[in-house]
């Protein structure tokens, strides 16, 4: 089998990151380590272990790393209180927790959020991922593509206004009504489209407890954990798609809600646990029968009819531009890379799901036996991950070959060739 490794590169957490950046420098540095040790420190119970470890941080303009303890191959060298080095070009760079030189490392791209609480928020979510399988949580990167269907984005995004009424409420009656709500519009959802609760959940699991236990060792008062989940799910509405980044919302809302009636709620969960119905089982949820009739009676209270406007617009724009897609990477002559070692790291923030065919990314990168693919303009992901489908090539220099909108440099063994019968590339092994 085909060793794979994905990375989801969120290039901008729902963490107010945007246009709040802080400079690089080794002052800098040692204060984000500082900070995220103390959190650690402080909330040691939460997991029963500490989530200070290793940790790179990366600018990735000039893949310059600081670390906060050596590598193993001595590759990072000290520098004052820091270790810093430069980061191979075969690693992808993106927030995510990595095994390298001997150590699982958490790895952040720098510049952080200037906000001291999102800060320490990014740092702890991605140290969390550092320690998941000690913790015996799977990491799992599920596919969620009915996200992407009318209906489905309609009860998720119905769901998320509930919370957002729960976090804001100012009675326990209040917030447990919203929660009913929240809940319903979920497993009404979770009954439209088969597999989709355990699809759902297994994303949840991974993203959505790390930025949980990123919330909680935030330090927000409760107003500002208010505005940051009101915020986050607001700004959420406006990714081009769903499918990879709900998780970074939903939990992370049912557990802060959950944490303050029951501060272990999260040390009682395996990487089995259906969140849904211990959610429903935790917050004492009674969930009624006719799911249909409930949710599109409810829906009015949640701004359900301008949502369901937006959501039958935009699947209209997207019918347009898939058939834009299926013709550019399936129906015409393209270039299929087959993987053999693959990493990639990709924004989860636009993805389009194309039927059967797979998934296109907008923006990723890919690293193989065979070399770098960097993609800006699209290309197609198999069902299975394991190949990719990317235009013909325009120019071939060297080792180096480019598209519209890709460029792909290959080590010495490998080269590229054109089929006469379909006019599709593919990559050769040059045999020695």
């Amino acid at each position: 089998m085909k060793q794979i490794i994905l990375t989801a590169a969120f290039l901008l957490l729902a963490q107010g990151a945007i246009a709040q950046k802080q400079d690089i420098s080794h002052d800098n540095i040692s204060v984000f380590f500082d900070e995220i040790k103390a959190a650690s420190k402080q909330n040691i119970q939460l997991w029963n272990k500490d989530l200070y470890g290793p940790i790179l941080l990366i600018d990735p303009k000039t893949r310059e790393i600081f670390a906060n303890e050596p590598d193993t191959a001595n590759v990072l060298k000290r520098n004052g209180n820091i270790y810093s080095g430069i980061l191979p070009d075969k690693i992808n760079i993106a927030n995510t927790a990595i095994n390298w030189n001997g150590k699982r490392w958490a790895m952040i791209m720098l510049p952080l959020p200037q906000n001291k609480q999102n800060r320490v928020n990014l740092l702890a979510h991605e140290s969390f991922h550092s320690i998941q399988p000690t913790l015996g949580f799977t990491l799992s990167n599920a596919e969620n593509n009915h996200l992407d269907q009318k209906n489905g984005r309609l009860y998720l995004r119905l769901e998320l206004e509930a919370l957002k009424k729960a976090i804001q409420a100012s009675s326990e009656k209040e917030q447990l009504q919203h929660l009913t709500s929240a809940l319903t519009f979920r497993k009404y959802r979770h009954s439209l489209y088969s597999n989709s609760g355990t699809t759902e959940n297994l994303l949840e699991l991974n993203e959505g407890i790390a930025e949980f236990t990123g919330v909680i060792l935030s330090g927000r008062n409760k107003a500002q954990t208010t505005s940051f989940f009101v915020t986050g799910i607001d700004d959420f509405f406006k990714n081009p798609t769903f499918v990879r980044s709900f998780a970074y919302h939903t939990i992370p809302a049912y557990g802060y809600l959950l944490y303050n009636k029951d501060k272990s709620w999260n040390r009682n969960i395996t990487d089995q646990t259906d969140l849904t119905d211990y959610f429903i089982k935790a917050f004492h949820i009674n969930i009624p029968n006719e799911l249909k009739k409930v949710s599109e009676n409810k829906s009015g209270l949640y701004n359900g009819k301008v949502i369901l406007q937006e959501e039958e617009t935009r699947e209209e724009n997207t019918k347009k531009l898939i058939a834009e897609y299926k013709l550019r990477f399936i129906d015409q002559p393209h270039f299929e890379i087959k993987f053999e070692k693959m990493n990639v790291s990709f924004d989860p923030r636009n993805i389009i799901p194309i039927e059967d065919k797979g998934t296109v990314y907008p923006n990723i990168r890919v690293t193989d036996k065979w070399g770098v693919l960097t993609v800006e303009k699209g290309a197609l992901m198999s069902p299975g991950w394991d190949k990719i489908s990317i235009s013909n090539p325009i120019q071939t220099e060297n080792s180096k070959v480019s598209g519209d909108g890709w460029t792909l440099e290959l080590t010495e063994n490998y080269t590229i060739e054109k089929e006469t019968t379909s006019g599709n590339y593919k990559l050769k092994r040059i045999e020695k």
